[in-house]
């Protein structure tokens, strides 16, 4: 047992309840209050010194084991030019001599002196080796003329291939993503997974919604999550990105959805989410969806029959309503009162969607980092989309109706940081849609938990729930909105016990926790 006493603890409770002292038994809270209670009085206690405590923060929408991969090799995102890329690309090379094959990450056109994405020719004057660079968004990518060789013909024969400039988009980018994953190693994956996951909790983000499911061979990625998450120090729901029920039920997971496969239409930096008006800067183009409406209504009433909870990716306004009319036709062929379905996103929502989605009980989870993109930056967003760019992520707006919201960073598109997405969601681009420090704050711990059905055991600091909490420098009901982005995240307690930051992110440690927690269950 341990006493936690000296501080401001903020319950995120949905009343908002605030204490100063919290019992903790085992990796369970046992108490919360404003005086140690008698029976409590010689337990070992912990001063926090007059410091802020919230519960662990949430991440609702990331693709956990791409962020562990592209984490553990090249991020190009912070590069001002081509020649800093290739800098960093053999650097890379250097330190993994044996390297054959090397994913990189997060190319933008925004945040280069050249201000157009590499191609194929670029990256065949960075190195030889085989490489497939995402772009920032991670809905394309680029590889040099080493990988294309290498590429089967059901990418190179796509039509969203384009053999000049190498870049891969649309069914031709996740085909080609399938075919590179078979290049990781098992080893490389995991050791990943451990480092990532340990960073995310030292950063204050514990409980996790990850999508899994992008083409390894015999779904081996899902079940590599389903295990190594019983070993991972964060808290983590599955989420199966197919649209074959009865494969998520054979791996025995009751969520189904995200991207990928679930990814109605594309993204505003492709230029391809689906929108009702054209894009402002080539009015004929209006984005593309990936299913017809009776695929994606197929899809819903078979997951929906399972009792599964489904999350599909819709970015523009078109495919917002392709997934709420596919959820519309689901829940009327088998009604549930309480099944929390989720679209991702929903960066265009208009108030008649808002309302109907507020009526069907359908969450969002959205991405609040996107409000301020560095690699999608507000003047692009304005230039392709016109007055909509001021329309993006409506929070207020959408909790007035009654929308269960939650947080996430879509990483490795972003990299999460919590704080900085709380603030973003009080300093909203569009003041009008700014929303106040206690909603932000639910969203990213107890309205994360309830969209997935955890709040019995996540997202608030209530007796029963585990003591998973971060303590802050400073107490966020006590400064102006616009200095939220200065907290600091001091210490982090997972289970009642403080998190170390640093410790050594070793695969035999992973494989240890994996055996210990599996014997436990």
């Amino acid at each position: 047992m341990m006493v936690f006493r000296n501080a401001t603890f903020l319950s995120c409770e949905e009343n908002d309840r605030v204490f100063h002292v919290m019992a903790v038994d085992g990796d369970k809270i046992i108490y919360t209050g404003d005086e140690v209670p008698k029976q409590y009085a010689n337990a070992p206690c912990v001063d926090l010194g007059g410091r802020c405590v919230t519960p662990i923060f949430s991440d609702t929408h990331m693709h956990f084991e791409s962020y562990a991969l592209f984490h553990s090799t090249v991020d190009v995102r912070d590069c001002a030019d081509f020649a800093q890329m290739k800098a960093l690309l053999q650097a890379y090379l250097a330190a993994n001599p044996a390297a054959k094959f090397l994913p990189v990450y997060g190319c933008s056109a925004h945040t280069v002196k050249e201000q157009r994405l590499p191609e194929r020719s670029d990256l065949d004057q960075m190195t030889q080796l085989p490489v497939l660079m995402v772009k920032y968004d991670g809905h394309a990518a680029v590889a040099n003329s080493a990988l294309i060789r290498q590429f089967p013909a059901e990418v190179t024969a796509d039509k969203g291939f384009d053999a000049k400039t190498g870049w891969l988009y649309q069914n031709a980018f996740y085909k080609g993503v399938n075919f590179i994953t078979q290049k990781v190693s098992p080893v490389r994956i995991l050791t990943g997974m451990y480092q990532a996951a340990g960073e995310l909790v030292e950063h204050g983000v514990g409980y996790i919604h990850t999508v899994e499911g992008v083409g390894y061979k015999n779904d081996i990625d899902i079940d590599t999550m389903r295990y190594a998450s019983r070993g991972l120090p964060a808290h983590f729901r599955i989420f199966f990105q197919t649209m074959d029920v009865q494969k998520a039920k054979k791996h025995k997971l009751n969520r189904i959805g995200g991207c990928f496969s679930l990814a109605l239409d594309g993204c505003f930096g492709s230029e391809d989410a689906a929108l009702s008006q054209g894009y402002t800067n080539n009015p004929q183009n209006k984005g593309f969806l990936a299913y017809t409406q009776q695929q994606v209504n197929n899809f819903c009433i078979a997951a929906n029959r399972a009792g599964m909870q489904i999350t599909m990716h819709a970015i523009g306004d078109v495919a917002v309503e392709q997934a709420l009319t596919a959820y519309e036709v689901a829940l009327s062929d088998t009604p549930r009162k309480d099944h929390r379905h989720i679209i991702i996103h929903a960066d265009l929502i208009d108030e008649q969607m808002q309302m109907r989605a507020a009526k069907l009980g359908v969450a969002i989870a959205v991405q609040p980092a996107f409000l301020c993109w560095k690699q999608e930056p507000e003047s692009y967003l304005t230039r392709i989309l016109g007055e909509r760019a001021n329309q993006i992520i409506p929070l207020r707006s959408m909790l007035e109706k009654g929308i269960l919201l939650s947080a996430g960073s879509d990483a490795p598109c972003t990299l999460p940081d919590p704080i900085e997405s709380i603030y973003l969601c009080c300093n909203h681009p569009n003041p009008r849609q700014s929303i106040t420090i206690q909603q932000a704050l639910k969203m990213h711990t107890l309205w994360a938990a309830k969209t997935s059905f955890d709040e019995s055991l996540h997202g608030s600091l209530t007796e029963g729930k585990l003591a998973d909490f971060v303590v802050l420098d400073k107490n966020p009901y006590d400064i102006p909105v616009e200095q939220l982005n200065t907290i600091q995240i001091q210490e982090v307690y997972m289970g009642g016990k403080r998190y170390e930051k640093g410790q050594a992110y070793t695969l035999p440690r992973l494989l240890g926790n994996m055996l210990r927690n599996t014997a436990k269950m």
